[in-house]
Formats: C-alpha cells, sequence, structure tokens
C-alpha cells in the first residue's frame, strides 16, 4: 500500500428516489492496490453504490472521489483509467471475440496485449469465434476481458464470475491475483463468500442501504462471530454450544459419555456463516445467495 490518498473515498454517500433510500449514508476508502469486496443481499445498495463510483449513476448527497475526480463530472482521461465489469453488458453478436478486443484496445493510451488477454481469461481458442456463438460463461469471460484491456488503475468487478464453471471461476482468481501484484485497486461484489475470502484483502457488509460491517476480511463480524460451535447429539437431541474452548468441552463430553460422543463436531464460523448472521440481525434476508460452485 502507498501512502498517497485513496483511489476511492466516499462519505456520507446517499441515493433517494422519492422517499426510499438506496444507498443511505454509506462511508468507506479503498487503498492504493487493495482489493476490497462489498457483499449484501439483492436491493440492498451494493450496485447502486458501485454505479454511482463508476460514473453511471449521480448520487443524491454525500461526497465520492474516485482517482481523486468526483465520478459526477469525470472526463474521457478519468474514465480511462477505469476497468469495468459489469453484471451484464450488451456487446455485439456479429464481431468475434478478437475484432472486440482490438476495437477497446483502441480506446486506451497503453492496452494490454490482446493474445496475452485472451489467454488470462481462457479464450484464446474463441478468438475468431463471433460473440453471438459464444456460451453464457464464455460471454462472461469476454466481459472481464474487456475490463482489463486497458490495464485500469481501478478495476470494478461487479458478480464477475457468474457462469463460470469451477474451474474457471479458479483461473479467474489467479487472474485477480496477478492484477493485484501489478498494483490495480479493485472494488468486487460477488455472491461467492469463498470468493471474497480467497481475493478480498477487506470487506464491507451493505444491508438495506446502510453499511453494518467493514473491516478486514478475518475481522468481519468481530470477534464474538468467531467463537466455535461445538454440536453433538444426547439422548437422541442434537445439543450445540458456542465456546471459545472447544477442545475442553469435548474432552469433558467424552468423559461425561465415557467414551465417544455420538455426533460430535466442532466447527469454526466461516465468511459466509458470520455473512449470514450479520444480514439477519440487521433485518435483511439474503436473498442473492447462491452456493459456491
Amino acid at each position: 500500500m502507498t501512502t498517497t490518498a485513496a483511489p476511492v473515498q466516499v462519505r456520507d454517500l446517499r441515493k433517494t428516489y422519492g422517499r426510499a433510500a438506496a444507498v443511505d449514508g454509506v462511508s468507506f476508502d479503498i487503498a492504493d492496490g487493495e482489493t476490497f469486496a462489498l457483499l449484501g443481499p439483492n436491493g440492498a445498495g451494493k450496485s447502486t453504490t458501485i454505479e454511482i463510483l463508476e460514473g453511471y449513476r449521480d448520487r443524491s448527497g454525500g461526497d465520492a472521489l474516485v482517482l481523486g475526480v468526483d465520478p459526477q463530472h469525470g472526463g474521457v482521461a478519468w474514465k480511462a483509467q477505469l476497468g469495468i465489469v459489469l453484471q451484464s453488458t450488451g456487446e455485439s453478436g456479429n464481431v468475434s471475440v478478437l475484432e472486440q478486443l482490438n476495437h477497446f484496445a483502441g480506446y486506451y493510451p497503453k492496452p494490454r496485449k490482446v493474445g496475452e488477454v485472451l489467454e488470462s481469461v481462457g479464450l484464446s481458442g474463441q478468438a475468431k469465434t463471433r460473440i453471438g456463438r459464444l456460451s453464457g460463461g464464455q460471454r462472461r469471460r469476454l466481459d472481464v476481458a474487456l475490463g482489463i484491456i486497458g490495464r485500469p488503475r481501478l478495476l470494478f468487478l461487479d458478480e464477475p464470475t457468474t457462469g463460470f464453471d469451477p474451474e474457471a471461476r479458479h483461473q479467474f482468481w489467479d487472474l485477480v491475483e496477478t492484477l493485484k501484484t501489478e498494483g490495480t485497486t479493485i472494488l468486487l461484489t460477488t455472491h461467492y463468500l469463498d470468493e471474497a475470502a480467497a481475493l478480498a484483502d477487506r470487506a464491507g457488509v451493505i444491508v438495506g442501504g446502510k453499511l453494518v460491517d467493514i473491516g478486514p476480511i478475518g475481522e468481519i463480524g468481530g470477534a464474538k462471530a468467531k467463537v466455535p460451535l461445538v454440536r453433538w447429539r444426547q439422548d437422541g437431541v442434537v445439543r450445540s454450544e458456542r465456546t471459545m474452548e472447544p477442545t475442553a468441552l469435548a474432552a469433558r463430553l467424552h468423559a461425561e459419555a465415557g467414551g465417544e460422543v455420538d455426533g460430535l463436531e466442532i466447527t469454526r464460523p466461516s465468511l459466509e456463516a458470520i455473512y449470514l448472521d450479520l444480514v439477519a440481525s440487521h433485518g435483511g434476508i439474503p436473498v442473492d445467495m447462491e452456493e459456491p460452485a
């Protein structure tokens, strides 16, 4: 991380539609070279926040600076420093993958080599294929390729691996790690909590337009959320207890049972479990959660 001003600075960000607040007083920074995950259920305000920072949507209140510029007034030179992977795009189906990438590369002063980008997203074999003939997963890879072709300082990844198979997702994770080593700052939203855990340095959780928690991935939910859960079966009933000393509890249960304890298991909360607890405790319903592929 550098000591220069943060590439993304958000203070009391608000977006209202009539009396409804889609984004309600959100504040956070993203440091230079950091990967920051913005998490939350559908309708929580994630996409609205990102669209404001990308310059696609005007805010109703608060302040935002992206690469030192108010995104409501960002010009062409500012936009050339951004890479954007939207949830859905409208690429022309009548041109080839290679033609589309060459076309987009021409918009930037120092684009990546098209061949390297194709290889990095696993589309080398589809370079001459018309976009309209690509599968859904291949189209998503093309979205990612278009987002990184300009060698952006700041990359927005809005649900980037939707439609990827497990192998493709892990290949994409490798690509993100490469971008991180190059110093790219990344703002990520994802339905896959294992993806956030693998890629992000920090995360923020939005529920009902409000930022309910923010911090390093390993600290989301606070210390209380990390308390291990001991579960066992006794007299045909499943019992459970949270404790910071799970081994001691397991030993006591063994002693009381005079041997093996039926169904004994010790689990430590995953990011997914902590996230679900956070959403539920703030009145949200995580309707957009998907099981990791």
